[in-house]
């Protein structure tokens, strides 16, 4: 009797945590693995194609055909800062949207 009491003192909290933490990631792959759905939208310029990814993990090919891997952090008139660049630890960069012939952007879930 004393190991049942034991796991009934721990039991409940650790049950209660496991569903506070647990339930907003099962809406999230029910929903397709990502909180808002994006998509491209070809009616309207790169600029705000690019605007719609904001914090998204993007690639993005360049007319020299150089291939960065990196986040969305922010999109300006002339300018697209990618942040977290892939296989460069702190790096960032600061990419002219005239340069870009190509995004790539993940928006469905593995099965």
């Amino acid at each position: 009797m004393g190991k049942v009491r034991k796991y009934s003192v721990w039991a409940g909290p650790v049950i209660l945590a496991c569903v506070l933490f647990l339930a907003p990631s099962t809406k999230l792959f029910a929903e397709g693995g990502t909180a808002a759905p994006v998509n491209y939208n070809v009616g309207v310029s790169l600029k705000d194609n690019l605007t719609s990814f904001a914090g998204k993990d993007i690639y993005v090919s360049l007319r020299s055909g150089k291939v960065y891997q990196g986040y969305v952090k922010s999109v300006g008139d002339a300018f697209l800062h990618l942040e977290k660049i892939a296989g460069k630890d702190f790096y960032d960069a600061l990419i002219r949207l005239d340069d870009i012939s190509a995004v790539e952007a993940k928006f469905r879930g593995f099965k």
